[in-house]
């Protein structure tokens, strides 16, 4: 049974979009630092780290904003 995403889901997918862009622009950067400063540049080394992060949190948060999860809410059944 599906059910319509809510707000927070659509903004996890959002935000999974934007991280794994991010992780696109670090890997750019990490093109051009490596010709000019080498992979021994600690800079290098954090725009890898950057490149991991960002991907992991885009895997994340796009399987939260895939996930079909279930209401939690209470009927109200007026039985006595």
């Amino acid at each position: 049974m599906t059910q319509s995403k809510g707000a927070l889901q659509k903004f996890s997918i959002v935000s999974a979009v934007v991280s794994f862009v991010l992780a696109f622009i670090a890997g750019v950067m990490l093109y051009f630092s490596l010709e000019s400063l080498g992979s021994d540049h600690p800079i290098s080394a954090s725009l890898m780290a950057s490149i991991f992060f960002f991907i992991g949190v885009g895997i994340v948060l796009t399987i939260i904003g895939n996930v079909d999860i279930p209401s939690f809410k209470f009927e109200n059944s007026k039985e006595k």
